[in-house]
């Protein structure tokens, strides 16, 4: 089923999909814990990620492989919970939208702005159907964060899912 798909940037899937699952997300900043809110933090980590390769200048084909293995995680979770063909066909086009929708605000914000991620991005994806009052100064703080400390990591790390970060609330 799965004939061609490569493995090689699965550690870095992996990465991302335990930053999403961090518990500062949904205890200190409030959103809602679902599979739902999980992949859009995936897709806010690796648009970031995207984003800094391509101010770096490494190769489409690489970035291409990186996308094509997120979608491909991704459906194969789908499937693993059980989704059909045609379920999971509709949603595998609704959230390749979505991650577009993301990395495309991303890219557009002005360097030093990224109070845009928090405005556009976390207001229409993540805080939709909260009933919590959401920690927007945080999680702005965290992405941030998340970008200034990747932006300074070697390339080939960040490709190869050796993003050791460790989110510290209010440390420089």
């Amino acid at each position: 089923m799965f004939s061609f798909y490569k493995t090689s940037y699965t550690e870095l899937y992996t990465t991302i999909a335990k930053l999403s699952r961090e518990k500062m997300f949904y205890n200190t900043i409030k959103l809602d814990d679902k599979l739902e809110t999980r992949i859009y933090l995936i897709f806010i980590h690796f648009s970031l990620i995207f984003n800094i390769l391509k101010k770096k200048n490494i190769a489409k084909k690489i970035t291409q492989d990186i996308f094509d293995n997120l979608f491909q995680n991704i459906e194969y979770h789908f499937r693993e919970l059980g989704m059909g063909d045609v379920s999971v066909n509709k949603k595998m086009k609704d959230l390749n939208r979505i991650f577009y929708d993301i990395l495309l605000k991303i890219q557009n914000l002005v360097d030093g702005d990224k109070s845009e991620i928090n405005m556009n991005i976390v207001n229409k994806y993540l805080i939709i159907n909260s009933k919590l009052r959401i920690n927007n100064d945080v999680l702005k703080e965290y992405f941030e964060d998340f970008h200034n400390f990747c932006f300074n990591l070697d390339t080939k790390d960040i490709i190869r899912g050796k993003i050791k970060y460790n989110y510290k609330h209010g440390c420089p």
